[in-house]
């Protein structure tokens, strides 16, 4: 039988959960639990889907390893503990087309699609949707540039280590980025604080 989880990789720890699920199958959960850490290590700091292989009648199991969802390599990769929380006016990074190449390299096995390329789109689209710029355009206009094939021979290369130079150019723009809309970022954090108070006086 098989056991979907979504855990913490290289960070599992027992719960009730996880506790009635493999409780009445006799099987002993600090290993498994031991042996999932082990497994999913390489990831950690961010989620990963796990499924244990489970044989009832030996107790034996395997552990197969699924890549983190996307958003979660997009965190992991440029520091982030979260996507914007107004995607189309705040950004939260400025990526470099290799970065995004990296990823899709790491999905394209879990996607459905039908070449390199269109992995490449789907990063783009969930960058879209967490306010992440890439080469410092929005990805909307990135994603017309791929349809156009500017970026054909980084894609073809599946080149994914950015130069030194060019990580720091994009880290200079998106300091400049960043001050432009700090403004809008202590607007929205006033907002936020301001709903409980509103709650609590119409109470």
């Amino acid at each position: 039988m098989e056991i979907k989880l979504l855990v913490d990789a290289g960070e599992m720890k027992p719960s009730p959960a996880l506790s009635q699920k493999i409780g009445p199958l006799g099987l002993n959960l600090g290993k498994i639990i031991s042996e999932v850490n082990k497994a999913t290590a390489p990831f950690k700091g961010i989620k990963v889907p796990v499924i244990l292989d489970i044989n009832t009648r030996t107790k034996e199991f395997t552990i197969k390893v699924g890549t983190p969802p996307t958003s979660e390599l997009l965190k992991k990769e440029f520091s982030l503990e979260k996507g914007s929380p107004q995607p189309d006016k705040i950004k939260v990074a400025n990526a470099a087309m290799e970065q995004i190449i990296k990823i899709a390299k790491m999905k394209e096995q879990d996607m459905i699609v039908n070449d390199f390329k269109n992995a490449v789109k789907s990063v783009v689209g969930s960058c879209n949707s967490m306010g992440i710029l890439i080469e410092g355009k929005e990805p909307k206009v990135v994603m017309e540039e791929i349809e156009k094939g500017v970026y054909d021979d980084l894609i073809k290369a599946r080149k994914d280590t950015p130069s030194k130079e060019k990580l720091e150019r994009l880290a200079a723009e998106f300091e400049l980025i960043k001050k432009k809309q700090e403004g809008l970022v202590k607007e929205l954090g006033k907002k936020t604080e301001e709903k409980p108070a509103k709650t609590q006086t119409a109470e």
